[in-house]
């Protein structure tokens, strides 16, 4: 007989440790035949149907958070990758970067442009930025921020076209974060860390019980440690995320959750890429080949700051109508003000001045790009739901559909130089950041974005018999954006008409609006319960203004509100394995995504552009994700991708058809042993291929990154019940690498060099 299992209250903890659904191995292309079933009549289904409110979630047999996947991950027609708690925890990960270095060729690969250097989660999935496209338990996170795993029970990446899943996204996927939340298990922890560069954290966990159906959670963190490898450079953050659940053992439960985190940091500018491969110099740079600069230089000041206040307030209702029907509703309230000056710089011969030609000590750089950013984003919306199990004669269906409202702000209030200088210059090989110099303040621009959308949508299982699930969705987004901004006039700025050169001047508002329509359709036949093949294909949207709240009116300008969305279509094959009693997941995935709508130069008329432009990422996904037996855990992965500018202008600074900040092959391999006696042995590698710089008219420096290979540890042993020592090793053999490049390669990230950090888990 086929069973529903129902999500009733699953979902909103699904604990997913260690499994990371990626899509499974060649092997799986080796299909066995089909276990012939006789299909179950309306009898045999109205009987199931009466089974809904059994939860049965075993080993890889897991849902992702959102109503929308009715299906475990082993029955879900799509690449989702659950990173759990547990494995954030084994390795020390601090934020959503750091974690999702599980997810191979998802990283930060882009490091801004000229003066516009990136901060926080500038994310790249699968060819496309991804940045715009992070959601906190599926409602939109805002801002150019970093976020930390403090608070956080698993990480979901979805890959593929989500616009159906979530409204407006990346062509190639969107990241959700699930957030800690009260529950009924009286429980107690907490993480202190130490390590080198004063790396220096503590964590707290803390849920009790109120009663027999309530139950108060509070999550706590305090960080204040310097970037390992890099000078001055420092992240300090506190963050408070209480919970408090009432009626969890009722059919109405409510959660009211919140969330503070207040970040001051000294962000990173970066290093120069002199002297390495690939750079070649410039008239009167000749000396410098061959002598790159200390990777551990910073060439900001003691004035540049990262000051981030984020706030959260979230209001979710469940209540169970029937065995067979719920309802949930979350409201959501967001708040993210951040305040930021970085130095920045450009190391081309016209910025660099020396004294003595011969003598590396003598040159300078100057420091005449300041990025400044006073902004604010704010977020309202409200996400009413409804999950569904019937039938229909011998069909099951699980049925899911939805009402979302919101409202998302952009206001920004840009500071400049009021002296028209820049900071004192930096010495090229040791430099100082005691500068002098500059002066800033709001110079009277701003600009005002704001999206307000409503969105239904329905999703749909069928279930034929024991094998064949179609999985079809439909979202319809009515969006209006709309935009004021004030510039200064001259220069690359608006006309002065009658006004003094500098004068600020208004802009006539910019509005973009439209109804979005998204749809998926997929098909998974189960050969028993360990072997399924899919196909999924499915479309995403992104209209002008939509990653970002801004409209411009520039005719090259994706953002200009006469040009349509750009869109994505994407097809998936794939096969996935649950091995080892449930206990191991293989899985394997080939995709093909076209981008198109891209901007590119009309042909025919000079200045002009239209939306021919075409983009392709064809690729490969492997993953083997669980436990090879009782003590020895694996989460593996491999992405080959093929990215392609099929039409319009080339992207990449070395020519080639090839898309940028985008690895080729990358690879990341976690595992842990525990011996008997409880010791845990654990590590694993984590290799990324070259990158392909961004094309503009710079001079001499490297249009590639080489590939790299990583190589970390872990030592784990419980002292006792209450006390766990933990040593995680980083880099192991010191590999030197870039983890990102600017656009014009002028600057880079160097990767972090070999570190230790010790922590101490503490269970009450």
């Amino acid at each position: 007989m086929t069973h529903i299992q129902s999500r009733k209250h699953a979902a909103p903890q699904a604990h997913a440790r260690l499994l990371s659904t990626t899509l499974t191995t060649a092997l799986a292309l080796a299909v066995p035949a089909a276990h012939a079933a006789d299909t179950p009549g309306a009898d045999d289904a109205k009987k199931t149907a009466a089974t809904l409110d059994k939860v049965e979630v075993h080993g890889l047999h897991n849902f992702v958070t959102s109503p929308k996947f009715t299906q475990t991950l082993q029955d879900t027609p799509q690449t989702i990758q659950v990173i759990g708690e547990d494995l954030i925890k084994q390795q020390g990960a601090t934020t959503l970067t750091e974690a999702l270095r599980n997810s191979a060729g998802v990283g930060t690969f882009y490091a801004g442009e000229n003066g516009n250097t990136s901060t926080g989660d500038a994310l790249y999935m699968r060819g496309f930025d991804t940045s715009s496209s992070i959601f906190v338990d599926g409602v939109r996170d805002l801002g150019s921020i970093s976020r930390d795993t403090f608070n956080i029970e698993q990480i979901e990446v979805v890959k593929g076209p989500a616009s159906t899943d979530t409204g407006r996204s990346a062509p190639t996927g969107a990241i959700n974060l699930v957030s800690k939340q009260a529950n009924l298990n009286a429980a107690a922890s907490a993480t202190a860390a130490l390590g080198i560069d004063r790396q220096r954290r503590a964590s707290a966990d803390w849920n009790t019980r109120l009663g027999e159906n309530a139950a108060l959670r509070l999550n706590a963190m305090w960080q204040d440690s310097d970037v390992v490898g890099r000078d001055h450079v420092n992240n300090s953050r506190i963050g408070f995320a209480p919970s408090l659940g009432l009626g969890l053992n009722g059919a109405t439960r409510v959660w009211l959750n919140l969330l503070y985190v207040k970040q001051d940091n000294v962000p990173d500018g970066f290093v120069p890429t002199i002297g390495l491969p690939g750079w070649s110099p410039q008239p009167g740079l000749e000396a410098l080949v061959g002598k790159p600069v200390n990777p551990s230089n910073f060439y900001g000041t003691r004035a540049d700051h990262d000051d981030v206040t984020a706030k959260m307030a979230t209001l979710r209702l469940e209540h169970d109508i029937s065995e067979h029907v719920t309802l949930s509703n979350t409201l959501r309230w967001g708040s993210t003000d951040q305040d930021y000056l970085l130095t920045a710089f450009m190391s081309t011969s016209g910025n660099i001045t020396k004294t003595n030609p011969s003598d590396p000590s003598s040159y300078t750089l100057k420091r005449s790009i300041p990025t400044f950013k006073d902004q604010q984003n704010r977020i309202l919306t409200n996400q009413f739901n409804v999950r569904m199990d019937a039938n229909t004669g011998s069909v099951l269906h699980f049925i899911s559909t939805g009402l979302e409202l919101s409202r998302e702000t952009l206001d920004s209030y840009p500071l400049a130089a009021t002296n028209g200088s820049s900071w004192s210059p930096a010495n090229l090989y040791a430099p100082d950041w005691n500068a002098t110099g500059l002066s800033w303040a709001h110079n009277g621009t701003y600009s005002h974005g704001r999206t307000q959308t409503a969105s239904l949508y329905a999703f749909d299982t069928l279930k034929f018999g024991e094998h064949l699930l179609v999985t079809a969705g439909l979202r319809a987004d009515r969006y209006r954006t709309t935009f004021n901004s004030a510039s200064l006039c001259g220069g690359r700025g608006p006309a002065c008409g009658s006004l003094p050169a500098g004068s600020v001047i208004a802009i006539p508002e910019l509005e973009s609006k439209d109804t979005l329509i998204n749809g998926k359709l997929g098909a998974l036949y189960k050969f028993g319960d360990k072997h399924s093949l899919y196909a999924n294909w499915a479309i995403s949207q992104q209209p002008p203004g939509g990653a970002s709240l801004e409209l411009n009116s520039s005719a090259s300008n994706a953002n200009n509100p006469k040009f349509e969305p750009q869109k994505a279509r994407t097809l998936e094959l794939g096969s996935k394995w649950s091995l080892l009693g449930d206990a191991l997941a293989l899985n394997f995935a080939l995709f093909d995504t076209t981008v198109s709508n891209e901007i590119a130069p009309d042909p025919t008329t000079t200045g002009s552009y239209v939306q021919t432009g075409r983009k392709s990422v064809k690729g490969v996904e492997i993953s083997a994700v669980g436990s090879l037996s009782e003590h020895w855990t694996l989460s593996a992965g491999l992405s080959h991708l093929d990215t392609e500018v099929e039409a319009g202008s080339l992207v990449s600074a070395d020519g080639s058809t090839s898309l940028t900040y985008t690895p080729n092959d990358a690879a990341t391999l976690w595992s842990t042993y525990t011996l008997p006696g409880g010791l845990s042995i654990g590590g694993g590698a984590r290799y990324t291929g070259a990158l392909h710089r961004g094309r503009d008219g710079a001079v001499g420096t490297p249009v590639l990154t080489k590939s790299y290979t990583v190589w970390d540890a872990l030592l784990s042993y419980p002292i006792n019940e209450h006390l766990t020592l933990r040593l995680n090793g980083y880099n192991l053999f010191n590999k030197a690498y870039i983890a990102s490049i600017n656009k014009s390669g002028y600057r880079y990230t160097p990767g972090t060099p070999r570190t230790f950090l010790l922590s101490a888990d503490i269970r009450f």
